[in-house]
């Protein structure tokens, strides 16, 4: 879980990395499964959705060990 919730927090802090009119709009996928420091492999997802000048970023980071888990996190970004 701690794994995850660090993938999901690197992704948001990339895209505050970068103007706020070069955030792309839309879904997108990472090319290739991030592996954690476990072996466990993680796929993480993020959506951005713009309404003015506010853009919600959702990030979902999905793993399997036992069990299907996945996380998400949403944070707004303004211009």
């Amino acid at each position: 879980m701690t794994e995850a919730a660090t993938l999901a927090q690197d992704k948001l802090e990339q895209l505050r990395a970068v103007r706020w009119e070069a955030i792309p709009e839309g879904a997108s996928t990472d090319p290739a499964p991030q592996i954690g420091s476990t072996g466990i492999s993680y796929v993480r997802n993020w959506t951005v959705v713009a309404n003015g000048v506010l853009k919600t970023v959702t990030i979902t980071v999905s793993w399997q060990d036992k069990s299907n888990h996945s996380i998400m996190l949403t944070s707004i970004l303004s211009q």
